[in-house]
């Protein structure tokens, strides 16, 4: 895989996501390279069917566009595998992504990616308030 410096920002349906996207910006003014902002939406979810989850996503590319980040939207049911072929397709060498508290052990998707990332890519977890 050839890595670059460009910076993966993994956002959910929440507002409070802004605080990744900031952690991103930062890392991108250290290191340089393009920030890249994604949701991976579980297959069969409706992303217009509830106002509040599309108006999340919306808050969040005004925000990723503010920045000149480029957001994606993808729909899968295999998240950490869509995750690890945009981390492919798209050089990134380092994943944002927010702590997980409510999940451990192998169910953690900070732990699945760990174990399938190649090592020269490096995750930073954001922790929660």
């Amino acid at each position: 895989m050839n890595v670059q410096n460009n910076i993966m920002v993994c956002v959910t349906k929440q507002k409070t996501c802004e605080k990744l996207i900031q952690s991103g910006v930062k890392i991108q003014e250290q290191r340089g390279g393009n920030l890249f902002v994604v949701h991976v939406a579980p297959t069969g979810w409706n992303i217009l069917g509830n106002s509040s989850e599309g108006e999340a996503l919306d808050y969040l590319f005004e925000i990723s566009k503010s920045v000149g980040a480029d957001m994606t939207v993808l729909r899968s049911s295999e998240v950490v595998k869509t995750i690890i072929d945009f981390c492919r397709d798209n050089n990134i060498s380092i994943i944002v992504l927010g702590e997980s508290p409510g999940i451990s052990g192998h169910d953690n998707i900070i732990v699945k990616l760990k174990k399938r990332l190649q090592p020269e890519i490096e995750i930073n977890v954001v922790p929660a308030d």
